[in-house]
């Protein structure tokens, strides 16, 4: 690095007169040990990211255990598990608690807890409001839960929740499952939206000085870019799921056509967030990547600054692609090729980013730990995610296996083969930053491959059968099928088992694992420069003050990013 105490006088003169930090003595404040702090209104962004993660793993089993009793129903063609009505509200309550329980707050988790550190915040704008949106998650979780346990009344619309099914009220109990199911969303939606806010104004008002836009990791541009998405779409979703309730309770007919009301009125209010909200999951997974890939590459992020700039690209437009759920909705034909060409579009700025990945990979001195191999097994699902995704936005094609496999199948494939194993790259990355331990290597490798393996095996089969025609939400089925289901209930079981190693490695690490040192990946970053776990104000003394580019891997040292104010006075 050249010319170092220049850039530090350039970077002090610029940035003193606005963002100088007052000396203080430096308190060396220890990050909570004990199990009981995860228990209490704390107001410390990590951990709530930790409670929130912690949270969504619960109800990330509970989801998993109803998908194998799915798949084990369809090992048969017959309906001979379970009854029908019960299969109804099962996979209702898998696909709610995977989205609503699981994805968004395990997100927004790794999202409270790396944001501020990446960033140089000492916490969140809003602590407190950030700990209200944790503790609703519990609350309307639990809500949830209950809707599943109503006798005869249970939630069996599915996780879309499409009239007039979900105003059908068989019972004609005042409280039933599909409304207590409604108040789980919509209370959903205001946590989410409370996040949104603080996130999204810790980012623009509480970086540390010197940190431009351009200087952010790309995980905090995609965090940004998934929030702002929440913002403007979020309340779509919500209100709908609102007015959908008012029609089930009090008389309403916002969709009921007997009384004049449009249900087709209810599928845009879905979608209008819904879609959009794939790019809410799936940007952060992005940022994942975008930090894993250079740190086990020991090579900078290829095109980092139009990588940065892709996710506002994707922000803009999931805005305009909903309507490619509804081409089998009576949509008008001018509508259908307008949604087509912009759903196809969308994959522009994607396949940026995946040429971005693999240009960082190229040439590289690739080291295949833990979070490694997750990232690249996410990157290899989502390329095929992607490939039947664009398949899907044509008309022709989405007509033809409209309600059928191939949709769970792609889908699927987005959320867990994508989604989830960046989850698992981000916790096997960051674990020893949160915990101050590491973690088993060997397990943490047994879990991938049992992982990777049960996954394709899962969701493989269901674009086939989609293609001959096997219609989705059904208990029982041609014998036609019988083959690719099997294979596919033997990858579910797969999959449920491959979190036994998973757990044990995260509990036995966590408690007995050996001390992880601030640093032991040797990555750039600033959540890299302070203690394993945080100091609770994650940088006691004063903010840094940033100096170079995020990804100097083969250029700079870690310390070489950043300086003390007080070393440049």
């Amino acid at each position: 690095m050249t010319d170092t105490q220049g850039q530090k006088t350039e970077v002090v003169q610029q940035y003193k007169p606005q963002h100088q930090p007052q000396h203080q003595p430096q308190h060396h404040q220890h990050p909570p040990t004990t199990w009981k702090t995860y228990f209490t209104f704390s107001t410390d962004h990590k951990v709530i990211g930790i409670q929130y993660i912690v949270t969504a793993f619960l109800f990330f089993l509970i989801g998993g255990v109803l998908a194998m009793i799915i798949r084990g129903e369809l090992m048969t063609p017959d309906s001979d598990l379970v009854d029908r009505t019960v299969y109804n509200s099962m996979f209702t309550m898998h696909g709610t608690l995977m989205l609503f329980m699981w994805t968004f707050p395990i997100l927004a988790g790794l999202a409270n807890y790396l944001v501020p550190l990446q960033i140089g915040a000492k916490d969140m704008a809003f602590p407190r409001l950030n700990a209200l949106a944790f503790w609703m998650v519990p609350v309307f979780g639990i809500v949830l839960m209950a809707s599943f346990f109503i006798p005869g009344g249970s939630a069996q619309a599915g996780w879309w929740s499409y009239p007039p099914v979900s105003t059908q009220n068989p019972t004609g109990n005042l409280v039933n499952g599909e409304l207590l199911w409604l108040v789980a969303v919509a209370l959903s939606g205001v946590s989410s939206i409370l996040g949104a806010v603080n996130i999204v104004t810790t980012i623009f008002r509480m970086r540390a000085p010197g940190m431009g836009f351009f200087k952010m990791p790309a995980y905090v541009w995609t965090v940004l870019s998934a929030q702002m998405i929440q913002l403007f779409g979020l309340p779509a979703l919500t209100a709908g799921a609102v007015m959908l309730l008012f029609d089930l309770t009090v008389g309403t007919s916002f969709f009921d056509p007997a009384k004049g009301g449009d249900p087709v009125l209810y599928q845009h209010f879905f979608w209008f967030y819904s879609h959009p909200a794939v790019y809410v999951i799936i940007l952060p997974i992005f940022g994942i990547f975008s930090e894993i890939f250079p740190v086990y590459s020991r090579k900078p992020l290829f095109g980092y600054k139009v990588v940065a700039i892709s996710s506002l690209i994707i922000t803009g437009l999931s805005a305009v692609v909903w309507i490619h759920h509804m081409y089998a909705s009576g949509t008008a034909g001018w509508m259908r090729m307008l949604f087509m060409f912009s759903t196809m579009l969308i994959s522009v700025p994607t396949g940026i980013k995946v040429f971005a990945w693999l240009g960082t990979i190229w040439g590289g001195k690739l080291r295949l730990d833990t979070p490694m191999l997750f990232a690249l097994g996410g990157l290899v699902m989502f390329v095929f995610a992607g490939i039947t995704g664009i398949m899907l936005s044509s008309v022709p094609i989405d007509i033809h296996v409209n309600n059928t496999y191939f949709v769970v199948g792609h889908f699927h494939y987005v959320i867990f083969g994508a989604v989830v194993m960046g989850i698992y790259a981000a916790i096997y990355h960051w674990f020893p930053k949160m915990t101050g331990r590491m973690y088993y290597e060997g397990l943490g490798k047994l879990h991938f491959w049992l992982t990777f393996i049960g996954a394709n095996l899962n969701f493989f089969p269901m674009h086939p059968l989609g293609l001959q025609g096997m219609p989705r939400r059904v208990a029982s089925y041609d014998p036609q099928y019988l083959g690719w289901n099997v294979v596919a209930s033997i990858g579910a079981f797969i999959l449920g088992m491959s979190t036994l190693p998973f757990l044990l490695n995260m509990i036995s690490s966590w408690i007995d694992g050996k001390k992880a040192s601030d640093n032991p990946w040797n990555a750039i970053g600033l959540e890299w420069l302070v203690s394993s776990p945080p100091p609770v104000e994650n940088f006691e003394e004063q903010l840094p003050i940033v100096l170079e580019e995020p990804y100097g891997y083969g250029k700079l040292k870690p310390e070489d990013l950043v300086a003390n104010a007080s070393e440049l006075n």
